[in-house]
């Protein structure tokens, strides 16, 4: 069976594989990928994960319908398939992702691949750029404390900026430092490390570890009640404090 072109997935129907001199081909609008209506199942290769777009959050939660310009674009969805795990390299890794999974990924569409199928929004990315594991389907923010990162990330929860300068002069928001400082809630499982036969590279740091990182780096959630975590690259690590 041919593969799509430029989408790392094959697609199958219950009528034929996509022959070459077809007519049918892959449409592209503002940047999704359209997948032609008599293919009814998507099939990821080598290191890549189909994730299944959750529904955009459309009301509060306490029940205040959002207009269209204030709907979050989804950055949660549910595995619904696996690659073959082979890298560029040859070599063949174990997936740390499962089916059925509920899994968050980066707000900025170039870690991934934007698909349409069957009229429903699905994501074509790779396990490293996934940045954690829900603890359950249709999670929500109260849920981000019990984020599983994945790869070499670590959950943080972050430290509160100080309100008040050392000469006792209130602070606005908007003169405060961004938190650089926090202490590790949980870790993921490491990178693989090409040198040690595909074996993933252990982690540094360890959950309870207070630490100090970048000021720019990783992705930034807040649950309803106010508390800050960001979830970081190890690299993006610092020192401990």
């Amino acid at each position: 069976m041919q593969a799509l072109a430029g989408t790392h997935l094959r697609a199958t129907s219950g009528v034929r594989p996509l022959q070459r001199g077809s007519r049918t081909s892959l449409k592209v609008r503002a940047e999704v990928v359209e997948i032609p209506e008599q293919y009814k199942k998507l099939s990821p290769r080598g290191d890549r994960v189909l994730v299944k777009v959750a529904e955009e959050e459309k009301q509060t939660r306490g029940g205040i319908l959002l207009p269209v310009s204030a709907v979050k674009k989804p950055t949660s969805g549910e595995v619904v398939d696996l690659g073959d795990g082979r890298t560029g390299s040859g070599e063949t890794r174990e997936f740390y992702l499962k089916k059925g999974q509920t899994v968050l990924y980066s707000k900025f569409g170039f870690m991934y691949t934007d698909l349409k199928l069957n009229k429903e929004d699905y994501i074509l990315i790779r396990e490293d750029d996934v940045i954690g594991i829900m603890p359950r389907p249709n999670a929500t923010a109260e849920d981000v404390p019990q984020l599983q990162p994945l790869s070499d990330r670590v959950l943080v929860k972050v430290y509160d900026t100080a309100d008040v300068t050392v000469g006792g002069v209130m602070l606005p928001e908007s003169a405060k430092e961004r938190p650089l400082s926090g202490e590790v809630v949980t870790t993921g499982p490491g990178r693989y490390d090409s040198a040690a036969e595909g074996k993933r590279h252990p982690m540094k740091v360890k959950p309870g570890d207070k630490i100090l990182y970048f000021k720019y780096a990783g992705d930034n959630m807040e649950t309803p009640d106010g508390q800050k975590y960001v979830v970081l690259r190890e690299d993006d690590i610092l020192c401990k404090a």
